[in-house]
């Protein structure tokens, strides 16, 4: 019989089942939501007025709204939104955090402290209560919603980026670019930006759920999507006072939100988990401690 021992320790620890089960439950709302065309019942905008506020059956599994709209056809369409307001808020926030705080972490000095300053002007207020003033003051819109949510999520990725890029910088590998007399933008680009992403992908699996909650919160609002557009927090917003009689109309978009919002921050803890070399440390440290602990007899 061979020994395994070795061949187990030099394969990847396995992820967790938690977090497994979360990026399960993220391709299915994400495959949910891109072939909403074909898994939708009925056309998206087609009311009915004859069949309005149905219970859930099985001509509509999540019955009808206030218009006789099927309501799971709304739901496929709803996830298209809030996923691409994600996509965007994420996009847009860390390309223009990320840039900033690699630039400042490498450089330091006073261009370091302006950034770093800016930063945290910004993160001196409440990020929903200053997402809700950009908001107020803008055209309530899709993409009022992610201007208002980015502007206010950026400065969280400059952090983290400074500090790491800080770390970075002061590497042999790249004080030898800077002996051989690389250019700083080029000592950036290979090397410093490339080995800043890991923490910075992280955060963004971390931050999706968080995202998706503000962004409902908005169009619940009524500062975000607007009728006749499909969103999660609108719906909400347009069944609130339905919910004693006809609990279906805001029950089940509120369960995509919250069933996203959960599948992103698992995910986002199993990758934390599997990509920090402090919590891979710290779960060997806890295996060990577990091994030597004498096992109770049975009674």
């Amino acid at each position: 019989m061979t020994d395994v021992q070795p061949l187990r320790r030099s394969l990847p620890r396995i992820p967790d089942k938690f977090a497994a089960f979360g990026a399960v439950l993220l391709v299915l709302i994400v495959l949910a939501a891109l072939l909403a065309p074909w898994l939708a019942p009925y056309p998206l905008d087609e009311p009915r007025p004859l069949e309005r506020l149905l219970p859930p059956s099985g001509a509509h599994w999540f019955g009808t709204d206030q218009v006789g709209r099927d309501v799971l056809t709304r739901i496929l369409y709803g996830g298209r939104t809030s996923l691409t307001i994600a996509v965007a808020v994420l996009a847009v926030s860390a390309a223009a955090g990320v840039t900033l705080g690699v630039v400042a972490g490498y450089t330091g000095g006073w261009l370091r402290d302006v950034i770093m300053r800016v930063t945290d002007v910004f993160l001196a207020f409440p990020a929903l209560l200053l997402s809700l003033a950009l908001a107020v003051v803008l055209q309530p819109s899709v993409n009022t919603v992610i201007l208002a949510i980015a502007v206010t999520w950026w400065p969280w990725y400059a952090r983290l980026a400074a500090s790491v890029a800080a770390s970075i910088a002061t590497r042999p590998y790249v004080d030898a670019a800077r002996c051989l007399g690389v250019p700083a933008p080029m000592i950036i680009l290979r090397h410093v930006l490339p080995n800043s992403i890991t923490p910075v992908l992280v955060q963004l699996s971390l931050d999706a759920g968080g995202v998706i909650l503000t962004s409902a919160a908005l169009s619940y609002l009524g500062l975000g999507a607007q009728e006749p557009t499909a969103e999660w927090g609108l719906m909400v917003q347009q069944g609130q006072t339905l919910f004693t009689t006809n609990w279906w109309v805001v029950t089940f978009p509120g369960l995509a939100i919250l069933l996203t919002a959960f599948a992103f921050n698992v995910l986002g803890e199993g990758l934390r988990n599997a990509l920090d070399p402090r919590a891979e440390e710290l779960g060997r440290r806890e295996r060990r401690r577990s091994q030597r602990m004498p096992k109770r007899p049975r009674p």
